[in-house]
């Protein structure tokens, strides 16, 4: 069909609307007003001093790092306090690793466990001392007794820590026997709490009882065998007061058994003979010179509870009671069984 057909007004009115061209909107725009310009100095100010602060942190942390004047330059800038037997050389070895380093930048911990990993060394403080020094407290350990070793003579505290002996010091102590070096750490603190307990408890007894004892066995943990001389009384025999005993103690009343062991061994020299040994594990009994009887060769029997004898020249064991109180045994009477 021609379009040319149809009048110009119908086509007009059947056009659809949306084909009608629209008015355009207008859009106003907002020029800068004081509090824009406020708001934009307010943020550049604050981005310019985050990167000069930033900027500053940055310089100062590396000039704290790795300023020359912050530097662990010499040993002698490891300055060490309580050390009596630690070589400073020694110490000072352990730094080594950390010459040339800013104080700042030295693991404090890391080299307070090497310290502490020393023998002699039982606690250690570490401190940064500014600008460029490092401060070591030391505590040693105390030794409390000589260790026999094969070979050589160590040192050995109350916690079973076996120590060298150092150039220079003068010790007076006396022997432990029966510990080694290839025991058990907590083996060997056993064994010297042992030995700890009974030195502290026949010195609460006598005043100076430490210097009468020469050397302790703990090869059994249950039996403290301890050498001790100039326990005083004289035997008819004519053997010297000052001559060496070897006394069991057993694991414990240390005190008691000293204080019998000081009150009647004059009585038991007297009626016994010379002494060489006593057996204080017995309940209320002391049993003379049970060593050398059992030194003595014999055929392989059952053992029987010692019989204490009065008579020691017939070749028995003489016996003497071990409290004060108690009475000796009488011929015959088997000694208990040790408790």
């Amino acid at each position: 069909m021609d379009a040319d057909a149809y009048p110009q007004e119908v086509l007009a009115d059947e056009e659809p609307k949306y084909l009608r061209r629209q008015k355009p909107l207008e859009i106003k725009r907002r020029k800068f007003g004081r509090r824009a310009w406020s708001s934009y100095f307010r943020v550049t100010v604050w981005v310019v001093a985050s990167g000069a602060a930033a900027f500053a942190a940055y310089e100062s942390g590396r000039f704290l790092l790795y300023a020359p004047q912050l530097a662990l330059l010499h040993p002698e800038q490891v300055v060490l306090a309580g050390n009596h037997f630690v070589e400073s050389a020694r110490v000072r070895e352990i730094f080594a690793a950390d010459r040339g380093k800013s104080v700042l930048r030295i693991p404090l911990d890391q080299r307070r466990r090497q310290l502490e990993s020393l023998p002699w060394i039982e606690q250690a403080t570490v401190r940064r001392a500014l600008p460029n020094r490092i401060e070591v407290e030391i505590k040693e350990r105390v030794p409390v007794a000589f260790l026999r070793e094969p070979g050589e003579m160590a040192l050995i505290d109350a916690h079973g820590v076996i120590l060298d002996r150092p150039l220079e010091g003068d010790f007076h102590f006396p022997v432990i026997a029966g510990i080694a070096s290839d025991m058990a750490l907590e083996d060997r603190a056993t064994r010297m709490q042992l030995y700890s307990g009974f030195a502290q408890q026949i010195e609460s007894v006598h005043a100076g009882a430490l210097d009468r004892l020469s050397e302790v066995d703990l090869s059994d943990e249950h039996d403290v065998r301890a050498t001790l001389t100039g326990l005083g009384g004289s035997s008819a025999a004519g053997d010297s007061a000052g001559a060496p005993v070897v006394v069991h103690f057993g694991d414990g009343d240390f005190a008691s058994k000293y204080q019998t062991l000081v009150n009647d061994i004059a009585q038991w020299r007297a009626k016994a003979g010379p002494v060489e040994s006593v057996d204080l594990r017995f309940n209320r009994e002391a049993v003379v010179n049970q060593d050398l009887t059992a030194a003595q060769p014999q055929p392989v029997k059952r053992m029987a509870a010692p019989q204490p004898l009065a008579n020691r020249a017939a070749g028995s064991r003489a016996s003497v009671a071990k409290h004060p109180a108690a009475k000796l045994a009488k011929p015959g009477k088997h000694v208990k069984k040790p408790t």
